[in-house]
């Protein structure tokens, strides 16, 4: 895998000399992952003579410079020095990650010198750094394959798992949880649960690397079918249901997208650690130590400071009805302060047990005209559905979408 990407650095090296229009971004067209076999497609391919260097290929060692790799090819301090420099205004040499992989190429003489070092800072770019006669520098970018992409299951324990069983990317139950974040509580997923989902992935190199986007689904919860259709009006792409509602409303469901609901509100509970029984205004999340906390609408904050029984904590008030509050953060997010405006979906701090706590959770209160309530039994206001005028246009968009997806077996099937 990592030498094809090593010949689509030299390779563009290599095209410039060819045709000054040659773009780096369409170098690389061989999804194969086979090393070798891809070698010669990539020759046939471009024609190029590259088959005159030795290829060596590596990833990046803890504590590992630039330096340190092509010193041991026979580069000399002087030139990786120029190559840093020239390089300075495309790659900070310095961010060169561990873990990351590299490809060398190298003549084929007896002192075998480095001519052209190529990393890959991700999964879709590569960094070339040229050293035969004028030092060059440049970023190429390789294409990103979209396949659509069918998924349904039955869930018996999680989301998660049944997507990891089926073959599925996990990544997919992010992506859900999004859309979903407004009708369905996550954290109340039954057994017996149903999901079935049409979606786009991004692949390169022939390997699967995220998500794209999610096209349509259907969640069927407590015998509930709930629908959701990607649709752009005036611009913008929102999902909607099979009414033309829109799936947003105004709260999450929760401040964390994963997690365990630990405690419930309640008038009244034994406190685990004051060792009485007392009333819990809140509804405790457990999750592991630094989760990130999101606030559940677009608001202001009021309070995010620390104290003693509550940690450190945030306050955000939404609007003159509803104010939510987030406590036991391990630390407050960065710029979240009183007077600051944050958005729904927003980090304002990370899970943690400070203040009166037993282990790492976030307690999520909730105001409605002053007085705390219970969260999961407030209805919420949808935002705005199709508008009229797109409706007609957005029915006939859904019919085959919805028909497709009703036809779907109930098996667990990802294809």
């Amino acid at each position: 895998m990592r030498l094809i990407k090593c010949f689509a650095g030299l390779i563009l090296c290599l095209a410039c000399l060819v045709s000054c229009n040659e773009k780096p971004s369409g170098v690389l067209s061989v999804t194969s992952e086979e090393g070798i076999d891809s070698t010669v497609q990539i020759i046939k391919l471009y024609n190029l003579p590259v088959d005159s260097f030795d290829i060596h290929k590596g990833v990046i060692k803890p504590n590992q410079f630039l330096a340190d790799i092509l010193l041991s090819y026979h580069v000399p301090y002087n030139e990786i020095d120029r190559l840093v420099k020239k390089a300075s205004d495309i790659f900070d040499v310095r961010y060169i990650v561990s873990g990351k992989s590299y490809a060398v190429f190298c003549n084929k003489d007896s002192l075998g010198k480095a001519l052209c070092f190529v990393y890959e800072p991700n999964a879709t770019e590569f960094i070339v750094f040229d050293m035969r006669d004028t030092i060059n520098v440049f970023r190429g970018t390789k294409p990103v394959e979209i396949r659509e992409k069918v998924s349904y299951g039955t869930i018996n324990s999680s989301l998660y798992q049944t997507l990891a069983d089926i073959g599925s990317s996990p990544a997919l139950a992010m992506e859900m949880a999004n859309i979903y974040a407004w009708t369905i509580d996550f954290y109340r997923i039954q057994k017996g649960d149903k999901f079935k989902v049409v979606y786009t992935e991004k692949f390169v190199d022939g390997k699967r690397i995220g998500i794209d986007e999610i096209k349509s689904a259907v969640f069927t919860h407590f015998k509930d079918d709930y629908y959701a259709f990607a649709f752009e009006q005036d611009g913008f792409v929102d999902y909607f249901d099979d009414q033309a509602n829109s799936l947003r409303k105004a709260f999450l469901k929760s401040p964390l997208k994963f997690g365990r609901m630990s405690s419930a509100y309640t008038s009244s509970r034994y406190h685990p650690v004051q060792k009485r029984w007392k009333a819990h205004k809140g509804t405790d999340y457990a999750a592991p130590h630094g989760t990130p906390i999101m606030s559940t609408s677009d608001g202001v904050v009021i309070e995010a400071r620390y104290k003693k029984y509550n940690g450190n904590y945030v306050k955000v008030r939404h609007n003159s009805t509803y104010t939510t509050q987030y406590l036991h953060m391990s630390k407050i997010g960065k710029g979240i302060k009183s007077g600051a405006k944050v958005r729904q979906g927003q980090t304002i701090g990370y899970v943690g047990a400070t203040g009166l706590a037993t282990g790492p959770h976030v307690c999520y209160r909730f105001w409605k005209h002053g007085a705390q309530i219970d969260h999961r039994r407030e209805k919420f206001p949808p935002s705005k559905p199709v508008l009229k005028k797109n409706q007609p246009a957005f029915y006939e968009f859904i019919k085959p979408i919805q028909t497709k997806l009703d036809s779907l077996e109930s098996g667990n099937v990802v294809s």
